[in-house]
């Protein structure tokens, strides 16, 4: 019984993250989710290459931290779209509803938050790759 109740809240937990994923954006999210995961590949690939190949560590280090700056900085471009659409539907209807108004600015939000997010992620492994590497190839 267990068992069930855990992956019913895991399949749960899964839906909202994709309704929060489609209400941010599908374009934005998605560029944002690819430069994550591409940062990521290079900070993997940063990883493995401490011991064999400094120089493609440190390249690999660079590449994944603007990749991450990338992801911050679509993200609040796109927070800044949402609310420049969202400002011009609200002149358009006139009186508006401060729950309307409140729903529009989360969901103008959540680029940024998922950009932030991706960032800190990144930011973390890179803080760990350059412990790792040698003192005098850490420089950016």
């Amino acid at each position: 019984m267990n068992t069930l109740t855990i992956t019913c809240q895991g399949l749960y937990t899964q839906t909202i993250a994709a309704n929060l994923f489609m209400d941010g954006g599908p374009l934005f999210m998605s560029l944002i989710l690819i430069c994550l995961l591409v940062s990521l590949f290079f900070l993997f690939r940063g990883f493995v290459n401490v011991k064999k190949s400094v120089p493609v560590a440190h390249k690999s280090l660079k590449l994944s931290s603007d990749l991450s700056l990338l992801g911050l900085v679509m993200g609040f471009f796109a927070a800044i779209l949402g609310l420049i659409s969202a400002f011009d539907s609200l002149e358009a209807m006139g009186n508006v509803d401060p729950s309307i108004f409140a729903s529009g600015l989360k969901i103008s939000l959540l680029t940024a938050t998922f950009g932030l997010f991706t960032f800190l992620v990144v930011r973390i492994g890179i803080i760990i790759l350059r412990l790792m590497l040698p003192s005098e190839e850490v420089s950016e």
